[in-house]
C-alpha cells in the first residue's frame, strides 16, 4: 500500500508507519459514536455560582494570582478567508457593468453581501480601507454604486489593499475606538493584562499560529506592547508556536487507499486537536484557553474579566482539595471516612460518578483507584446558555467501565439515526464557547504528559475534495473534546456576553462588537 517514497515522506514529517496504518484503519472502520446518557444542565453537571459564592471565587483568584505563573493560550492559526466566503463569491461573479445588484443578490442567495454593503461604514476597518483606496489614486467618489462595491472588495480582500482575504483573523481590525481600531490580537493583549497578570506583573500569552503568518503577528505585537505595558503596569511575554507537521493526517480516496497528488500521498492538518501538543509544552500553574475571535470592546470587557477570575477561583479551590487528598493518600490515609469524603467530592464538585464495582473493593483498592482518578489534569469550562449557536455542548457520558463523566460533545460525534440520542441532543441547555482555565500539573508540581489523557476513539472523518476529486480527511480528537476526554472537568455557567465569536465578517456588525467608548489603551 505504501511505497518507498511514501515511507520517506512519512519519516520526514516525523510520523511513524504504525500511526499511518492506524489512521487508515480509522478510515476503514470509522469512529464509534458518543453515547449520551443525558445533557449536563443546571444542578446536574453545570455549576451556577452567584452571590457570596461568586465573590468568594473571584477574591480567591484575585488574591492568589500574583503568586502564580499564568499563561493565556490562544489558538490563532486560522486564516480570515472563511470570514469573507460570500464576499469572495460576489467579487468573483458580479459584473459591475451589466449585473443588477438586487437581482444578483436574490438569484445567488447572498443576503449577507447586501447587509455588508448597507452597513460597510460601521466596520472598524472602513476608514483605513477608504484611505488605502484614495492613496492608490482611485477616484472612488466618481464611481457608480456597482463600481464602488467592486472597488471596496478589491482593496479589502486582495494584495492591492488591506489583503484581508489572505491574512490571519487575529490581525484584522475588529473594534473601532473613535480615532483608532483594535485587532483581535490587541484585544487579547488588553484582556491578558486585566485578568492573567501573574507573578512579577508578567502576562504570558501564547499564540498558536501558521508559520507563514509569524511576521504579521510579531510586527503587530511589537507595535502595541510598549504602550500597553505602561498603561497596565505589566510585562508581556508573548510566544508563538505552530501546529507540528507530525500531527498531520493522511488523506484517502473513497476506497480508503492513500490519496495521491502528483504522485505523492496527500497529508492534511489534523485539526485543532493537534494543539494538545502545543499546550503540553507550556510550563504554568494555570492556563486560560480562549479562541482568537472571541473578544469584545473595552466598554463591555468587565463582564469577561470578572467571569475569567471566577473560573480561575473555581479551579484553584478544586486543585487545593485534590492536592490535599493526594497528600493524605500518599501518607497512608485509607480510612473509610477519607474514602467517603473523596467520593462526595467526586460527585458534588467533579461530577464523577464511580462505577458500582468500585464499592465492593477493599479500602486500599478504593484509595488506589481514587488516586488514579485524582491524578489527572483539571479543567474548568465556562458554558453559556444555548441560543442556537452551532457547535459542541456539555453532556454526561458513561464509559465502558460504567463511570459517568462530563464531556464536551460535538454534533458530528452523535448518531443522528438514533432517535433517543437525537432527543438527548435536543434537550441540551448549554453550549461550549471554548472558555477554559486548566491546571496541567499534578499534586507534586510535575507537569502531566497530556498525550496520556486523549480518547483516540473521538476523531472525525469528513468528505472533502481536491482538484475535483473526492477524498476523506481525518481530524484528531478535538482539543476540548477527545483530547481532554480523560481530564477532570468542572462545567460552570458563564454570562452569554462572554461569548461573541466572529465567524463571518458580518458578525462584527453585532452590537457587542460596535464600540462607542474610549479605549483603555
Amino acid at each position: 500500500m505504501l511505497k518507498e517514497k511514501d515511507l520517506k515522506l512519512i519519516d520526514l514529517k516525523g510520523i511513524s508507519k504504525t500511526e499511518i496504518e492506524e489512521q487508515i484503519n480509522n478510515f476503514k472502520n470509522g469512529f464509534p459514536f458518543a453515547q449520551l446518557d443525558r445533557p449536563a444542565v443546571k444542578g446536574d453537571g453545570i455549576l451556577v455560582v452567584d452571590g457570596e459564592e461568586e465573590d468568594y471565587f473571584y477574591d480567591l483568584y484575585t488574591n492568589s494570582k500574583n503568586d502564580l505563573n499564568i499563561t493565556k493560550f490562544v489558538p490563532a492559526s486560522g486564516a480570515a478567508s472563511r470570514m469573507f466566503k460570500d464576499l469572495f463569491t460576489f467579487f468573483g461573479k458580479f459584473d459591475a457593468k451589466n449585473d443588477d445588484f438586487a437581482k444578483f443578490i436574490e438569484e445567488n442567495k447572498l443576503k449577507s453581501v447586501k447587509e455588508f454593503f448597507c452597513k460597510v461604514e460601521n466596520f472598524a476597518f472602513y476608514k483605513e480601507l477608504i484611505q488605502v483606496i484614495k492613496d492608490a489614486g482611485v477616484n472612488f467618489d466618481e464611481q457608480n454604486e456597482n463600481e464602488k462595491k467592486v472597488t471596496l472588495l478589491d482593496y479589502l480582500l486582495t494584495e492591492k489593499g488591506l489583503n484581508y482575504g489572505n491574512k490571519p483573523k487575529g490581525i484584522l481590525a475588529f473594534h473601532f475606538y473613535y480615532t483608532k481600531y483594535r485587532t483581535a490580537v490587541a484585544e487579547h493583549l488588553v484582556e491578558g493584562a486585566r485578568y492573567a497578570t501573574g507573578a512579577n506583573r508578567k502576562v504570558n500569552i501564547h499564540f498558536t499560529i501558521s508559520e507563514d503568518h509569524r511576521q504579521w503577528f510579531e510586527e503587530l505585537v511589537e507595535s502595541k506592547i510598549a504602550k500597553y505595558q505602561k498603561v497596565f503596569n505589566v510585562v508581556y511575554n508573548v510566544e508563538y508556536s505552530y501546529q507540528l507537521e507530525s500531527t498531520d493526517t493522511i488523506a484517502v480516496d473513497m476506497n480508503n487507499e492513500p490519496f495521491e497528488e502528483d504522485g505523492d500521498i496527500l497529508f492534511r492538518p489534523g485539526g485543532h486537536g493537534a494543539l494538545i501538543n502545543n499546550l503540553d509544552t507550556i510550563d504554568a500553574d494555570m492556563i486560560f484557553i480562549k479562541n482568537i475571535d472571541n473578544v469584545v470592546p473595552d466598554h463591555i470587557k468587565d463582564v469577561t474579566v470578572k467571569s475569567k477570575r471566577v473560573l480561575g477561583g473555581v479551579l484553584l479551590a478544586a486543585t487545593e482539595v485534590i492536592n490535599n487528598y493526594q497528600n493524605r493518600f500518599a501518607s497512608g490515609d485509607y480510612t473509610e471516612l477519607t474514602i467517603e469524603s473523596v467520593d462526595k467530592f467526586f460527585k458534588n464538585k467533579l461530577s464523577i460518578k464511580l462505577p458500582e464495582s468500585f464499592y465492593s473493593l477493599s479500602l486500599k483498592e478504593k484509595a488506589t483507584y481514587m488516586q488514579s482518578v485524582l491524578d489527572r489534569p483539571v479543567r474548568v469550562c465556562g458554558m453559556v446558555k444555548n441560543e442556537g449557536e452551532p457547535g459542541g455542548g456539555p453532556f454526561w457520558i458513561k464509559d465502558t467501565k460504567g463511570m459517568e463523566t462530563l464531556q464536551i460533545v460535538e454534533s458530528a460525534q452523535i448518531d443522528m439515526a438514533d432517535a433517543d440520542q437525537v432527543a438527548k441532543l435536543k434537550q441540551s441547555t448549554h453550549f461550549n464557547p471554548v472558555d477554559i482555565v486548566c491546571n496541567t500539573k499534578n499534586w507534586m508540581g510535575k507537569s502531566f504528559d497530556l498525550s496520556k489523557f486523549i480518547d483516540k476513539n473521538t476523531g472525525f472523518i469528513s468528505e472533502k475534495s481536491k482538484n475535483g476529486r473526492d477524498l476523506k480527511a481525518l481530524e484528531r480528537p478535538g482539543l476540548w473534546n477527545g483530547a481532554m476526554a480523560d481530564w477532570n472537568t468542572i462545567f460552570v455557567q458563564v454570562p452569554s456576553l462572554t461569548f461573541n465569536p466572529v465567524k463571518t465578517v458580518n458578525d462584527l456588525l453585532r452590537a457587542e462588537h460596535q464600540s462607542s467608548k474610549v479605549a483603555t489603551a
